[in-house]
């Protein structure tokens, strides 16, 4: 057996590090459904009156992130907008977070008790595109669907400094700071 060059055996101690990282550095790693799966994302049953009770009994806030696979905006509110170092300590601090599949199959209970699938419960909330963000307020009342109940529902993909306000905004329970989310946006 003859032994590798000086250049391979670096080549080989360079690539080989490279070969083991999961991701590239700032992505953020996709899930067996094809959704980006941050870790602090919550791991829930989706029974939506008891994550939003949970997360209040936490002094958090419930947020739902409706994706789908293959989506580039979702892609970028992950990999470049959620990566923020403010943004990702205010989610850990303040939200528990559960990503809902715009096409999913997986059974959801909606805040007004109705199971339904993924797929279904975002189309009852209208939620066309991906990603949507609602946020739901500390004590939502329990005869409303998510939609109904949030403090805000935002469609699209935010710059990392408009996202901000918003999750300041809803950690601090947002129509009772006073200014409604419009007026948070167009700061």
């Amino acid at each position: 057996m003859t032994r590798p060059s000086l250049a391979a055996a670096l080549a080989i101690g360079l690539v080989l590090p490279l070969l083991t990282v999961p991701a590239l550095a700032g992505q953020v790693p996709l899930g067996d459904d094809g959704l980006h799966k941050p870790d602090w994302l919550k791991n829930s049953f989706k029974v939506l009156a008891e994550d939003s009770l949970e997360a209040a009994d936490a002094g958090r806030h419930l947020l739902l992130i409706v994706e789908q696979r293959g989506c580039i905006y979702c892609a970028r509110l992950h990999n470049e907008v959620l990566t923020d170092p403010g943004i990702d300590r205010l989610i850990r601090d303040a939200f528990d977070v559960v990503q809902v599949d715009l096409f999913g199959g997986t059974d959801l209970t909606d805040m007004d008790g109705e199971v339904l699938t993924e797929k279904r419960a975002a189309a009852k909330w209208g939620v066309t595109v991906t990603p949507t963000l609602i946020f739901l307020p500390s004590a939502p009342p329990p005869d409303k669907d998510a939609a109904r109940a949030a403090m805000a529902v935002i469609p699209g993909v935010l710059e990392a400094d408009d996202l901000l306000a918003v999750l300041e905004w809803a950690a601090a329970d947002g129509p009772r700071t006073g200014r409604d989310i419009r007026d948070v946006l167009s700061r």
